[in-house]
């Protein structure tokens, strides 16, 4: 099965040569970087370990770029050309080739549109305690508004694999809502197991504006309150015009 690891990437120079350095020796038949204005070299050791980088601002140019992660993830969508995408966080510091295959394996089967890894998070080097975001914020709210998810272990994972027809069509939320907010909407959700995760942990001051916009998210989804989502692709047109050149023709043709 043919897929695209996508790794959306701002001011990761220290982990995105491993990140890549993974991608690329796994069963993907393309790796793409969407840096997100980085100031410091994330881009050019992304390209020189093989990644395709592209600044998110060359991916559907004539649409003004809202900050966050959910940008990058919408625009990297639109530069996929294969069915199975898979995501990756560019600050994983222990990625293995086999984790990405095993992300990308469910994808065979048609009825499923969205696996999200199961794992373990570390913190201050013990095995619980991580995802705090995850533990105190996402998983209550779900457990409430979509029960139906309560079993899927890691909600906010920025490690998983999507169908490109289902990301095409839904909407992404802004910043760190993006994960839980494609979760909601996956018709046909699973997870597979992986090891133990290690991040950068956050300090609490950016931990609180993740916990914001994921539960902003979680309620516009249940229908309280609302979101600024970015609309699907697959009637991007509707909402911009066209540009005189379509992207990626070059790389296309």
């Amino acid at each position: 099965m043919k897929f695209t690891v996508i790794i959306p990437a701002l001011n990761e120079e220290k982990t995105i040569a491993h990140v890549v350095d993974a991608a690329c020796q796994s069963q993907a038949t393309d790796i793409i970087v969407i840096d997100s204005d980085s100031l410091d070299n994330t881009a050019s050791i992304a390209q020189h370990h093989g990644a395709r980088v592209y600044n998110w601002r060359e991916i559907l140019p004539h649409i003004p770029c809202q900050p966050g992660k959910g940008e990058a993830l919408w625009r990297g969508v639109y530069a996929a050309q294969t069915e199975a995408i898979v995501f990756v966080d560019a600050d994983v510091e222990k990625l293995s080739p086999e984790s990405i295959n095993a992300l990308a394996q469910p994808l065979t089967n048609p009825a499923i549109d969205l696996v999200k890894a199961h794992y373990t998070r570390t913190y201050q080097g013990q095995a619980t305690g991580g995802g705090r975001v995850t533990e105190l914020c996402a998983k209550p709210l779900l457990k409430h508004l979509f029960p139906h998810l309560s079993h899927i272990h890691q909600p906010l994972a920025g490690e998983y694999a999507i169908r490109r027809s289902f990301a095409l069509g839904a909407e992404f939320a802004p910043g760190y809502g993006v994960e839980v907010g494609l979760l909601i909407d996956a018709a046909n959700p699973t997870q597979v197991p992986l090891p133990p995760r290690v991040h950068r942990n956050r300090p609490l001051h950016e931990l609180a504006d993740m916990a914001d916009i994921v539960a902003a998210t979680i309620l516009s989804k249940a229908g309280i309150g609302t979101m600024n989502y970015r609309p699907p692709l697959n009637h991007i047109d509707t909402f911009f015009p066209p540009p005189s050149t379509p992207f990626c023709e070059k790389e296309r043709s």
